[in-house]
C-alpha cells in the first residue's frame, strides 16, 4: 500500500527556524566583536553557543527542505531521517565547543586576564534578548518536531548561559574580580553537557530504530488484541521514521480471514486513536487449527 508523503512536524516551523536563524546570526557577530574587545571568556562562550545555534538552525532548515522530498524507488521511506541526523551533528558540535570551553576556563583560573565588565555585561544583555525572542518564537514547533526542539534547547540554554555572563559582568565591573569570567565558562559548559546529552540519546534511539519512549508496546498489543476477530499479535515492532512520524508492523492471528478488510479498517483506526500511528504494515494471519488427540487404550 503506498504512504502519501507528508509535510514533516519541522517543516511545518520553516518560517519561525528562518526568523530565529537572522536573529541568531546578527547577535552573533556583535558577541564576536564583543568577546574581542573586553577579553572575556565566558562571552567567547556565549558567542560559541550562539555560533552553535546558528549552525544548529541551519542543518534545521537544510533537514527541512531535504527532507520533503519525495520518495523514490533506491529511498522507499523518502529523506525523514535527515532531520535525525542534523540534531546527531547539532548534539555533538554543542558537547565539543563544551569541552574547549572547561579546557580553556581551567587556564584563566590559574592566571585570570584582564577583562572589561562593564561592556561585557551589555553585550550580554543583548544576548539575552536576542535568545529570549528566539525561544518564544521557537516554542510551539519543539514540542512537535526533534530537530525544532534541538534547535529551541539550544537557543533557550544560551539564554541562560547569558544571564551567567550578564551577572559575571557587573560583577568585574563593580569589583573587579576578573576569575569569575572563567568560572561562569565553565558553569555555562557544565549546565548544557546534560541537556545536549539527552539530546543525543533520543536521535541514536531514533537512528536505531528502538521504541519510541513516549509508547509501550504492550499498550499497543492490548488494544490489538481488544478488536473482535483478533486473537493474539507477535512480531510487533514499532520506530520512529522522523519527529511526529511513528510506524509499526506486525503479524495479527485472527479468527476468520474472509473478514480482512473490516479487521484491517479496525485496527488502522485504534493505532491511530491511540497512539498517533498512521504509518502501519500489517500481516494478517488464520490461527492454526486446534490438534485433536486420540487416547488409547491406556489412556495416553
Amino acid at each position: 500500500m503506498a504512504h502519501a508523503h507528508r509535510e514533516t512536524a519541522a517543516g511545518r516551523s520553516r518560517g519561525r527556524l528562518l526568523a530565529v536563524l537572522l536573529l541568531t546570526g546578527s547577535v552573533l557577530v556583535v558577541e564576536v566583536a564583543g568577546a574581542l574587545w573586553t577579553g572575556s571568556l565566558a562571552l567567547a562562550a556565549d558567542a560559541g553557543h550562539m555560533l552553535t545555534d546558528a549552525g544548529g538552525l541551519t542543518l534545521a532548515l537544510f533537514a527541512v527542505w531535504i527532507a520533503a522530498r519525495p520518495p523514490t524507488p533506491a529511498k522507499t521511506f523518502g529523506y525523514y531521517r535527515v532531520e535525525i541526523l542534523a540534531s546527531v551533528v547539532n548534539a555533538l558540535v554543542l558537547l565539543g565547543i563544551a569541552g574547549w570551553i572547561l579546557v580553556e576556563a581551567y587556564a584563566r583560573v590559574l592566571e585570570p586576564p584582564p577583562v572589561l565588565g562593564g561592556p561585557m555585561a551589555a553585550v550580554a544583555a543583548l544576548g539575552l534578548a536576542a535568545n529570549v525572542a528566539g525561544a518564544l518564537i521557537l516554542r510551539r514547533g519543539a514540542a512537535e518536531s526533534l530537530n525544532v526542539r534541538a534547535a529551541y534547547l539550544e537557543v533557550l540554554a544560551d539564554a541562560l548561559a547569558s544571564v551567567g555572563v550578564l551577572l559575571a559582568g557587573a560583577t568585574i565591573a563593580l569589583t573587579g574580580w576578573t576569575v569569575v569570567d572563567p568560572l561562569t565558562s565553565a558553569a555555562i559548559a557544565v549546565f548544557i553537557v546534560p541537556r545536549t546529552w539527552r539530546l543525543l540519546t533520543q536521535a541514536v534511539n531514533v537512528l536505531l530504530e528502538g521504541t519510541p519512549s513516549h509508547l509501550k508496546l504492550e499498550e499497543i498489543e492490548a488494544a490489538i488484541t481488544a478488536v473482535p476477530g483478533v486473537q493474539r499479535v507477535h512480531d510487533l515492532h514499532v520506530w520512529t521514521l522522523t519527529s511526529g512520524r511513528e510506524a509499526m508492523s506486525a503479524h495479527v492471528v485472527v479468527d476468520d480471514l474472509s473478514a480482512s478488510e473490516r479487521l484491517l479498517d479496525e485496527l488502522h483506526a485504534v493505532l491511530h486513536a491511540h497512539f498517533g500511528i498512521d504509518h502501519t504494515t500489517i500481516q494478517l494471519d488464520k490461527a492454526p487449527p486446534a490438534v485433536l488427540r486420540i487416547k488409547g487404550p491406556d489412556g495416553v
